[in-house]
C-alpha cells in the first residue's frame, strides 16, 4: 500500500477534532440530563415542585379549614424546612387559635365528640394534647360506650365486641384490673370508626380483622393495631390523629407510623407533613422506613420544593443524587413526562458521544489500508463501538451511585418483634437483611475505573503497534516474524492486571480504599478481556492474513528465481 493511499484513508486532523468536539459534547449533554435509573436528582425535584403548593400554603388551607392540630404540625415543618411563608402561616394560625382557643387541645372542632366531651367547655387546657389523655378517664369511657352503643355500624359494633375478648396477650384485657388502656383503645377505634375518619380501605381491613377476632375468640392481628393506635394516641391530638388515618390505607401503615413517632421523634412534623402534603400515608412510611434517616433528610429537601416535589419523590421511592453536577432546567420536563424515553436519550448520549471521541482517536491514529485488505478496514468501527460500549457502562455506573453502591441500611427499621407471651421461646431479634447488591464506596469505584481505563490504553497501544507493521512496505512473511516479536507487548495486559490487583489489595490493606476484593480482582479481569481480546480478534485475523499473502506470494514467485540446490 503507497503511502499516498494511506494518507488517502486517514481523516484531515480538522475532522478528527469535530468529530472529538462533538462527541465531548453529546457526552456532557446527556450528562446534564436531570434523569437516573436508581435516583433522583434534585434538579427533577425542583422541576416537579415548580409552580405546585408550598408546604407553608398547604398549611393555609388548613387553616382555613379550622384544623388547629394538624395545622400547627404543618407549621413546624414548615419552619424546620425554611419556607418563606412560614411567617405568614404562623400568623394566621395564631389568629384562629385566638379566635378558637378551646379547641386547641382536641385540634379543631368536631361534631362526632362536642355532644360527649362539650369542646366550648373544656378551657382548661391551651396546648394540643394526646386524644387518649381525654379518652382514660372512667367518666370518658361510660360516656362513650353508651353513645357508641347505639350506633347502627356493623363495624363499629363488633369493635366494640372486642372488648369482650380476654386472651390479649400485649394488654391486660378490659375486664380485668390495669384494663383500662385497652377499653380507651377500642373505643377511639369506634369512635374513628363511627366519624368515618378512616379511610375506607382501612375500614374495611378493620371490620374483617374484627370479625375474625369475634369469631376465634382471641384477637390475633387486630391487637397489634390497638398496641399501634395506642402509640399514636398518645403523641397526636383528635384533629392530628383523625386527619392521618383518613389518608392511610392499611394497618400495616398504621404501625409503620407508630414505629416512626418512637424511633424519629423529632421527625414527627416532617413525617406527618409529608403524609398530609402528599395524600398518601402509606407512600411516606414505605419511604422512610426503607431509607431512614437518608430518607429524611431526602424528603426535607422535596418538602422544601413544593407540593410536586414532595409527590414525585414518593412516586419513584428512590433516594436522590445529591452528587448530581448542574442539569439542563429545560430536559427536566421531559424527564417528568417521558423518564424512561429521557433515559434511554442519556445511555444513547453517552454511547454517540463515546463512539464519536474513539472514531476521532481512530481515524488520527489508526490508518489502515482499504483495497487489498478487507479486514482491516472495518476494524477501526469494530474498536470504535466496542470501546463506546465500555465508555458508555462506565459513565451510566459514573453518574448512577446507587446501581453499584446499595443504599445504606435503614435506620428505622422494625429490628425487633415484642414476644407473644404464649410462645416466649421464639427469638426476638432479627437480623436486618442485606442487600443483593455489593456496597461500593466511591473510591472503589474510582480504582475499577482507574484498571479499566489502563487497560484500554494497553488495547490501544497493541492496536498502534499492529498498525504500524501493517502499514510498512515489507514482504508479508517478515511482517509475520515482526508481529511474532511483539508477543510480550500484546500480554501486557495480563502484567499489567496483575500489578493492578497487587496494587490494590496493598492499598485496601494500608486504609487507602474500601476493603473490597472487587476492587482488586477487577484489574485481573479487565487484564483478560484484554488479551484475550487482542491476541484473538487482531492479532490472530491478522497473522492468517500474513499467512494467506506469504503463499500467494511463494505461489506467484518464478521458478527461475528460486536459487537451485547446490
Amino acid at each position: 500500500m503507497s503511502a499516498s493511499t494511506a494518507s488517502a484513508s486517514r481523516f484531515p486532523p480538522a475532522s478528527a477534532f469535530a468529530l472529538a468536539a462533538a462527541g465531548l459534547m453529546l457526552i456532557v449533554a446527556a450528562w446534564m440530563l436531570p434523569v437516573n435509573l436508581k435516583s433522583v436528582s434534585p434538579a427533577l425535584l425542583k422541576a416537579a415542585g415548580a409552580g405546585t403548593p408550598s408546604l407553608a400554603e398547604f398549611g393555609r388551607q388548613l387553616v382555613e379549614s379550622e384544623k388547629i392540630g394538624p395545622a400547627a404540625l404543618v407549621l413546624a415543618a414548615a419552619q424546620a424546612v425554611g419556607d418563606a411563608q412560614a411567617p405568614q402561616l404562623a400568623g394566621d394560625l395564631a389568629k384562629l387559635t385566638a379566635r378558637q382557643p378551646e379547641f386547641v387541645a382536641w385540634g379543631g372542632w368536631d361534631p362526632f365528640i362536642d355532644p360527649l366531651f362539650k369542646l366550648r367547655e373544656n378551657t382548661g387546657r391551651g396546648a394540643s394534647t394526646p386524644v387518649l389523655t381525654f379518652f382514660i378517664t372512667e367518666k370518658a369511657r361510660l360516656s362513650l360506650r353508651d353513645y357508641l352503643a347505639g350506633s347502627r355500624s356493623l363495624g363499629v359494633q363488633d369493635v366494640l365486641q372486642t372488648r369482650d375478648i380476654n386472651t390479649a396477650t400485649r394488654f391486660v384485657p378490659v375486664s380485668q384490673p390495669g384494663g383500662q388502656a385497652l377499653d380507651s383503645v377500642i373505643l377511639l377505634t369506634a369512635l374513628l370508626y363511627q366519624g368515618e375518619h378512616l379511610s375506607p380501605s382501612l375500614q374495611r381491613e378493620l371490620r374483617s380483622l374484627a370479625g375474625q377476632a369475634l369469631e376465634k375468640k382471641e384477637f390475633g392481628e387486630l391487637e397489634l393495631f390497638y398496641l399501634d393506635l395506642l402509640s399514636l394516641g398518645r403523641r397526636l391530638d383528635w384533629g392530628q390523629l383523625s386527619e392521618l388515618l383518613s389518608r392511610t390505607n392499611n394497618t400495616k401503615t398504621v404501625g409503620e407510623y407508630a414505629h416512626l413517632a418512637r424511633v424519629a421523634p423529632d421527625q414527627l412534623p416532617l413525617i406527618y407533613a409529608a403524609a398530609l402534603f402528599s395524600d398518601s400515608a402509606d407512600r411516606v412510611a414505605s419511604y422512610l422506613i426503607q431509607y431512614g434517616k437518608t430518607g429524611a433528610e431526602d424528603l426535607r429537601l422535596a418538602l422544601a420544593g413544593g407540593q410536586g416535589a414532595v409527590q414525585q419523590l414518593l412516586l419513584r421511592q428512590v433516594p436522590v443524587n445529591r452528587e448530581a453536577g448542574p442539569a439542563l432546567g429545560e430536559a427536566a420536563t421531559l424527564a417528568l413526562l417521558y423518564p424512561r424515553l429521557a433515559l434511554t436519550v442519556k445511555w444513547l448520549g453517552f454511547f454517540a458521544g463515546a463512539f464519536l471521541l474513539f472514531r476521532a482517536l481512530d481515524s488520527w491514529l489508526f490508518a489502515f489500508g482499504g483495497g487489498e485488505e478487507g479486514g482491516s478496514a472495518t476494524l477501526p468501527r469494530f474498536k470504535s463501538g466496542a470501546l463506546a460500549l465500555f465508555a458508555a457502562l462506565l459513565l451510566v455506573i459514573a453518574t448512577e451511585p446507587f446501581l453499584l453502591n446499595a443504599a445504606p441500611p435503614s435506620e428505622y427499621r422494625f429490628r425487633i418483634v415484642i414476644p407473644v407471651l404464649a410462645n416466649i421461646a421464639t427469638p426476638s431479634a432479627q437480623q436486618p437483611s442485606t442487600s443483593a447488591h455489593p456496597n461500593m464506596d466511591t473510591s472503589t469505584i474510582i480504582s475499577i475505573g482507574v484498571f479499566a481505563l489502563l487497560q484500554v490504553v494497553t488495547y490501544l497501544v497493541c492496536l498502534m503497534k499492529i498498525g504500524e507493521i501493517d502499514r510498512q512496505d515489507l514482504p508479508a512473511l517478515l511482517k509475520l516474524r515482526l508481529i511474532e516479536n511483539e508477543e510480550n507487548l500484546f500480554d501486557s495486559g495480563l502484567y499489567i492486571g496483575m500489578m493492578g490487583t497487587a496494587t490494590a489489595l496493598v492499598l485496601q490493606v494500608v486504609g487507602v480504599i474500601q476493603a473490597n476484593l472487587l476492587a482488586a480482582y477487577s484489574s485481573n479481569l479487565f487484564g483478560i478481556v484484554c488479551v484475550a481480546v487482542v491476541k484473538i480478534r487482531h492479532v490472530r485475523g491478522y497473522k492468517r492474513q500474513l499467512i494467506l499473502q506469504s503463499q500467494g506470494q511463494a505461489a506467484s514467485t518464478p521458478v527461475s528465481a528460486v536459487p537451485a540446490k547446490a
